[in-house]
């Protein structure tokens, strides 16, 4: 079973608020901004930020001010 359209249309990124691509076949929904992507669990989007896989590459501005690099 798919996510419903009403509730893609209100998820948002919980890290940048931005907009997020559902990726049906992979049951992910990805942040193009941060490049993290959420998995999908028994059609439940698991929008923890810890939780969350690494698309690589550099982060936005608006991740790169998270504090997830220092050392504390």
């Amino acid at each position: 079973m798919a996510l419903s359209t009403d509730l893609l249309e209100i998820l948002v990124c919980p890290v940048c608020k931005g907009d997020l691509e559902y990726l049906r076949e992979q049951e992910r929904l990805v942040c193009h901004a941060c490049r993290l992507a959420y998995r999908i669990e028994e059609d439940i989007p698991i929008m923890l930020p810890d939780e969350a896989e690494s698309l690589g590459g550099e982060p936005s501005a608006d991740q790169a001010g998270s504090g997830e690099e220092s050392g504390k």
